[in-house]
């Protein structure tokens, strides 16, 4: 057992005995000390009624932190359990805009419009609403209305008075951006150069011009790659006419990184849904058992070409020994090659995604690992089998399977990536069904030819 797991029971049960108890200030001082998502994970293992209770003897910055930090599923559940007038004046007053977006985002419409009506700062409110409005999985969806902007006509006295202004509501200042008056992104400022300028300079003649963006409709994948790409910290987003709406940062992206992971991880494994353990088994075997259907489909196609090649396995019963590794061999190959591709396509290292140059090389790493596995095999049959026709077909059977199995697994995810498909789908069981099949018939022809 893990200290982080030793630990965290430790502090769970702590807390249940502080919370029935209800000895608030020996509570306050055993979490205290304790990180917000250190937290979050203590509350993620509480009931529903024991979280209701934590809050309550916390104050609403750190509830509010807590809750942002806490696993998205059981932070869903609690959220629904509070009226709209708690998560308003406890949590929503307290989080930037995009964290109350993603918070109201499982609550009906009804509710979610109840939430807001019941907030003080009518700013906070309008950043709120505005974020609801983006589709998921879209920057705009992620960012946050939070920032700080100054007007190239502005002077640099009057830059700082405005820039203090807007801090309080920033709670880290990555960057300032430089609009025009009607908000139209510019450049950013460098803050070293702004304090060492004559207060009376236009801002116009200090910026800097020019600044990677992202629109509000951009793919989260696309804007988690730019910033790593560029690495910055933070992203300026705007609308379709280059207006500033918002900004995304690292911690956003992070979170994205995180969710695309885990769900090509799933996909390459088999689970078509973002479960997880704690889902019911209903929803765990929809996400599984497709993938299943398509193994046991898989197995009874290459049980019907053992059954067309039956006679011929009856005349050379060796052949049979040598089917599960060629079925092994092409599936893992296959998964190589996709896993590959997949990883560049997710990563945007490709420099170009045409299709024929990525095949000829493959070709030739395909080549040269089924030369080696070949030869290793033909070795092994050499030494150990008497049938020279076995020897030959198996090698040769080999590297064939192998050869179309590299340029399968790397053809399959391009296609699938060209027609806006997840090519993460390529590197699960659909690549080692169809190799498993294939390499069974490539296998059996050869052997027919050999023995012919």
């Amino acid at each position: 057992m893990s200290m982080e797991s030793t630990f965290t029971k430790e502090i769970i049960q702590d807390i249940r005995d502080l919370l029935e108890s209800k000895q608030e200030d020996k509570l306050l001082e055993r979490i205290g000390p304790i990180h917000a998502a250190d937290l979050a994970m203590v509350v993620n293992e509480l009931s529903i009624e024991e979280a209701k209770l934590l809050f309550e003897f916390v104050d609403a910055v750190k509830a509010s932190e807590i809750l942002v930090n806490m696993d998205e599923d059981d932070r869903d559940e609690l959220v629904e359990s509070f009226t709209a007038h708690e998560l308003a004046s406890y949590f929503i007053e307290n989080l930037e805009s995009d964290d109350a977006a993603d918070v109201l985002g499982v609550l009906s419409d009804e509710k979610t419009e109840e939430v807001i009506s019941h907030l003080d700062d009518v700013d906070h409110a309008s950043d709120i609403v505005d974020l609801l409005q983006y589709k998921e999985g879209t920057a705009g969806s992620i960012m946050a209305k939070e920032l700080v902007k100054v007007q190239e006509n502005w002077t640099v006295s009057t830059t700082v008075r405005e820039m203090r202004k807007q801090a309080e509501n920033v709670e880290n200042i990555y960057t300032i951006y430089v609009t025009d008056e009607n908000d139209l992104l510019l450049g950013r400022l460098s803050l070293r150069r702004l304090l060492n300028t004559a207060v009376k300079t236009q801002i116009s003649d200090i910026y800097k011009p020019g600044l990677e963006v992202v629109k509000t409709y951009t793919d989260v994948e696309t804007v988690a790659n730019k910033m790593k790409k560029y690495d910055f910290v933070a992203m300026p987003v705007v609308d379709e006419i280059g207006r500033l709406v918002g900004r995304i940062t690292i911690d956003d992206v992070v979170d994205v990184i995180t969710e695309e992971a885990e769900k090509d991880y799933q996909l390459a494994s088999g689970i078509s849904q973002n479960v997880d353990y704690s889902d019911n088994v209903w929803m765990l075997t929809r996400a599984r058992l497709p993938w299943l259907l398509l193994g046991l489909l898989g197995g009874i196609f290459g049980a019907q070409i053992i059954g067309l090649y039956e006679a011929d396995l009856r005349l050379y019963p060796e052949m049979a020994f040598f089917i599960p590794l060629i079925a092994a061999m092409g599936g893992n190959v296959g998964v190589q090659s996709s896993a590959i591709i997949v990883q560049g396509l997710a990563s945007e290292s490709f420099l170009s995604l045409e299709i024929f140059p990525k095949l000829k090389k493959e070709f030739m790493v395909a080549l040269v690992n089924g030369l080696v596995c070949s030869i290793i095999i033909l070795g092994y049959n050499l030494i150990f089998s008497e049938s020279m026709n076995m020897s030959i077909t198996v090698s040769i059977a080999l590297l064939c399977v192998i050869l179309f199995a590299g340029l399968f697994g790397t053809f399959i995810p391009l296609v699938l990536n060209k027609y806006k498909i997840d090519p993460a789908l390529a590197t699960g069981p659909f690549i080692t069904t169809v190799n498993d099949i294939l390499g069974l018939l490539i296998y059996f022809a050869i052997g027919r030819m050999m023995y012919a």
